[in-house]
């Protein structure tokens, strides 16, 4: 048999080896014995250098089989060579360019977000990605029988932990991270923001998997207007003009009292005079919230808000389906690029 067969049966074999779950049965492939069988039909001088060839084959295919049964055994993932090109049957991918990337529309807003909230002076703290029932729930003043506890609002593991339904599952942190700041005679002022999840079924305004931006103030004399200033600066540079803002009661379990926040359509969302849009929640901070954190409620006092930042996003640029965010299409992502 040629050498170049046995080359063949080396390439072969190697590659087998190296994608085989079960690399030692290779070892009994009927590769081997086929070659082992043409030894019979070769002359005398051919049988010598022949033998040799077959032995080092398996010699190299049993230290290939070492390597991938170590690896197997290890856990060891294998890395993916995602340079490989497409199949040569299959039309070219539209590949965005790798030298003109750029950012999601929702990272780009987020830090737009983030950049105006630190530059008027607050502190900017990354949401968590699973908590528990306490900082969701406990010390944000949430009633035992609160519909947000249920499951048909809100997810849990199997063990009780909780994806966050709010970047609100961050406030009790920082108010105890900022208590010997605040009693040193300074205050507390931080936003959250990240991924939250609720069970929501998804449609063109509704996501189970979205984002939020929160803000809490704490001090000895924070008052409403404060909010209402800081948020209407934040409006005011986040759409680029002066706005008018309004404000009617609502209900929320961590703030007292509780506020829905609006401001007059911009003129860039083709806002006329008289038309509103409803932003956010918003209030003075529950004393509970405050006490849950080990702060004085009768000396210190705060306001604290919470906003969606793919509503934010859809505003400004007219996106008319929150689905566009997580569908992936190239279409949608270049008008951002």
């Amino acid at each position: 048999m040629p050498s170049h067969d046995i080359d063949a049966v080396r390439l072969e074999l190697l590659e087998r080896v190296k994608v085989s779950e079960t690399p030692r049965d290779i070892l009994r492939a009927p590769e081997f014995k086929d070659l082992y069988s043409a030894i019979g039909s070769l002359s005398p001088e051919e049988k010598g250098p022949y033998g040799k060839s077959i032995n080092e084959l398996k010699q190299a295919i049993e230290a290939a089989v070492d390597e991938r049964v170590a690896i197997l055994e290890s856990g060891e993932v294998v890395a993916l060579d995602v340079t490989a090109p497409w199949d040569a049957n299959s039309t070219r991918p539209d590949f965005l360019p790798t030298d003109e990337g750029s950012q999601h529309p929702l990272t780009k807003e987020m830090d737009n977000v983030i950049d105006i909230f630190t530059r008027m002076g607050f502190e900017a703290v990354e949401s968590r990605q699973i908590d528990d029932d306490f900082h969701m729930f406990g010390s944000l003043n949430f009633p035992e029988n609160h519909p947000a506890r249920d499951g048909y609002d809100t997810f849990r593991t199997e063990e009780g932990f909780i994806p966050p339904a709010h970047t609100s599952t961050m406030q009790n942190r920082i108010l105890v991270a900022g208590k010997e700041r605040l009693e040193a005679g300074g205050q507390i002022a931080a936003i959250s923001y990240g991924r939250v999840f609720r069970n929501e079924d998804v449609d063109a305004t509704h996501e189970h998997t979205f984002h939020q931006s929160e803000g809490v103030f704490v001090s000895k004399d924070a008052t409403l207007g404060q909010m209402l200033g800081t948020l209407r600066n934040f409006f005011e540079v986040y759409y680029g003009q002066s706005l008018r803002i309004k404000t009617q009661p609502a209900y929320f379990p961590f703030v007292e009292p509780g506020l829905e926040f609006m401001i007059e359509k911009p003129a860039v969302l083709g806002g006329k005079d008289g038309e509103w849009l409803e932003m956010l929640g918003c209030g003075m901070v529950h004393p509970n919230v405050l006490e849950a954190a080990g702060i004085d409620s009768k000396k210190y006092r705060g306001f604290a808000w919470g906003m969606g930042v793919e509503r934010l996003v859809m505003l400004k640029y007219g996106i008319e389906d929150l689905r566009h965010f997580e569908s992936a299409k190239l279409n949608f992502l270049r008008k951002f690029a």
